[in-house]
């Protein structure tokens, strides 16, 4: 809307001074707003009115853009035919004025609707003209693309060996480009050629033909690099000054890289692409030099998969780990939701079908009914969801007799508190029949038994907590004052900080010598600032200061057991696949800790008190993390308590 107000004012402008080049532009500029925007239309009106003009100037190259994006709305229309008509009209003039990697684009949207037309010998013979013109200017993202398409279609017409090699060609391009992009042009990207529908088919094709190691594999290494990417979005840093200084020197020269990338749209000559290759090998190459020389950045580069043997061994005995993966809205695939469920050392894979809108529509009100207290709507809605995400499982997981079921949850899911879907059969919530924890991804580092020098770490009945350190509002927490008192009584060796004493400072100096940190301060983890407690996004309360989390590896966290934040707000929308409480976990992961309990939205401070206590009191009598997190929330259940109150704090890592 912005935009179209500024587009809005050239446009006379333009008239005014007789500039018909200027104002075919800013028309075509409108069209492609509206198109945005989803007014197709509306969109056809300017770019219609931008057409004769950009003929009329002579300018070839406007009209052969004109044309194509015509070609785009009649083919998002359903108008296929006439989609064709325009884009047959663009290609020549592509050609004319040497626009190779237009050329390249115009037919693999030529391409896209032979296959959508079920002519899928036709759309092959495009999208084989389209890559080596990509190839040949070096634009990766098109190349990418393209090569999904392939996938894509080789699968429909059922060669497997040929749609692995294609799909698995174009995710790891996707994952090159991804790695290297900078902050500013990160959303973007992610939305544009994110990879998920690739990934998706990908997954699914490995999965039909029983790879299901390899399937998860690729799964694995999706889920890592979302975490790796809300990394960068916020900038976070890592511990170790020297590979801190390696990743600063690839980011200049990745920048360079990106400028490059940017000139293509306008520069045809020939040199550029060369030039482009050749820093990309070298920018390839120190990644990997990078990710050698030091491990614990090495996820932020990774581009292949890692062996699920390894990664497996680390589950513990009487853990069962899902992931639940959505692989829906492919075009030509059937929509499923796959499982995978591990145990120490072993793989199995269930498949369910399901409605993607439904379901969507499903989650996006159970969010809206688990935080409204007074709707008893939930249970009837968790049933569903029940039936769709946890009984096709239900007889595996019961065999396994697990002490701790583990979830890794993605995309929407990841706002799901898994624990309240609720068995219409026995009448029971997933909670009442088993511990549930979360982990943000399966690695050699999230479930690694601790060494020897870490089984005993220093004060491990002792908790460092923080309470209230602003007691005067939008920023009071009263109820977090009583909370950290609890504690000191629970374990009288804990210290404990209040109002002006709870600094930044004193955690950075205290956080080393404890294992529990517990902090019940507010914090902020959601992509736009929290305005009613007056905290910018990504910040944790303190009495002096907040704690940018970008910069949680530098408080040496290394032998942190668990660290909890007990007041933190995140956005809860089903319609952005973002990070959320994964992100915000992952961090603090990487920066040492071993687990996070956080919880999924803004909590009543009362329950969360209540929580809080019976939690510690019950960790004190011996049970593990994740049991004494499951009893904590079956005492407010037995409360007849709303899930509004247990089920937003969860347990993110390793609950032993």
């Amino acid at each position: 809307q912005k935009a179209l107000e500024f587009y809005n004012q050239a446009l006379p402008l333009r008239r005014a001074v007789g500039d018909r080049s200027g104002e075919a532009t800013t028309l075509n500029n409108i069209g492609g707003v509206y198109d945005a925007l989803g007014q197709k239309q509306k969109a056809l009106e300017f770019y219609n009115q931008a057409l004769p003009l950009r003929r009329a100037v002579g300018d070839r190259s406007g009209e052969a853009t004109t044309l194509n994006n015509i070609g785009l709305v009649y083919s998002d229309l359903g108008q296929k035919q006439k989609a064709l008509e325009f884009y047959n009209q663009a290609l020549p003039l592509r050609r004319a004025v040497g626009d190779r990697s237009g050329e390249a684009t115009t037919l693999n949207n030529i391409g896209r609707v032979y296959s959508d037309l079920g002519q899928k010998q036709k759309a092959l013979e495009f999208y084989n003209q389209a890559l080596p013109l990509y190839r040949a200017v070096g634009y990766r993202s098109g190349e990418a693309v393209t090569l999904g398409n392939i996938g894509v279609l080789f699968q429909s017409r059922n060669r497997p060996t040929e749609a692995i090699t294609n799909l698995q060609q174009s995710l790891q391009i996707s994952l090159e480009m991804r790695r290297g992009l900078q902050r500013e042009n990160r959303q973007n990207f992610l939305q544009e050629n994110g990879g998920s529908a690739i990934a998706a088919a990908l997954v699914d094709v490995l999965i039909n033909q029983k790879k299901y190691a390899q399937a998860f594999e690729w799964v694995n290494l999706f889920t890592t690099a979302d975490l790796a990417d809300y990394t960068r979005l916020i900038n976070a840093k890592v511990a170790n000054p020297e590979a801190q200084k390696a990743l600063d020197d690839w980011s200049k020269k990745n920048q360079q890289l990106e400028s490059l990338r940017q000139q293509l749209q306008s520069d045809r000559s020939k040199s550029l692409p060369q030039q482009i290759r050749q820093l990309e090998a070298q920018v390839y190459s120190e990644a990997e030099n990078i990710s050698r020389r030091f491990p614990e950045v090495a996820e932020l580069f990774e581009t292949t998969p890692a062996d699920i043997k390894n990664l497996t061994s680390s589950i513990p005995t009487g853990t069962v780990v899902v992931q639940p993966v959505l692989l829906t809205n492919v075009k030509d695939m059937p929509n499923n939701v796959a499982f995978f469920i591990f145990t120490k050392g072993d793989l199995s894979v269930i498949k369910k079908s399901i409605d993607p809108t439904e379901f969507n529509q499903l989650l996006t009100q159970y969010l809206k009914e688990v935080q409204d207290d007074s709707n008893s709507s939930y249970v009837e809605t968790g049933g569903k969801l029940y039936d769709i995400l946890i009984r096709p499982l239900e007889d595996k997981i019961k065999a396994l007799s697990p002490k701790e079921l583990s979830i890794i949850a993605t995309a929407q899911l990841r706002h799901l508190p898994f624990e309240t879907l609720y068995d219409s059969k026995t009448k029971q919530f997933l909670i009442q029949k088993y511990p549930v924890n979360y982990l943000t991804r399966i690695s050699n580092n999230s479930l690694k038994s601790p060494g020897v020098q870490n089984a005993v770490p220093p004060k491990l009945q002792a908790v460092l907590a923080f309470g209230n350190p602003v007691p005067h509002d939008p920023q009071n927490l009263p109820g977090a004052e009583t909370e950290v008192r609890n504690i000191k009584e629970i374990f009288p060796n804990s210290e404990v900080y209040i109002h002006n004493e709870a600094t930044l400072g004193k955690f950075r100096s205290q956080a080393l010598h404890f294992s529990f940190l517990h902090l019940a301060t507010h914090g902020c983890f959601q992509t736009e600032d929290c305005k009613k407690v007056n905290l910018i996004n990504n910040r944790l309360l303190f009495a002096d200061k907040s704690l940018d989390i970008a910069n949680a590896a530098l408080l040496g966290l290394e032998g942190t057991q668990l660290i909890t934040l007990s007041a933190c707000q995140t956005a809860v929308d089903t319609n952005l696949n973002g990070a959320g409480i994964a992100g915000v976990a992952y961090i603090f992961e990487r920066a040492g800790a071993k687990a996070v309990m956080a919880s999924l939205w803004a909590v009543d401070d009362e329950a969360t008190q209540q929580l809080m206590v019976d939690f510690y009191q019950n960790f004190k009598q011996g049970m593990t993390k994740g049991e004494a997190l499951q009893q904590a929330k079956l005492k407010l259940i037995a409360d007849h308590r709303h899930p509004f109150y247990w089920s937003p704090f969860v347990l993110i890592g390793d609950a032993r």
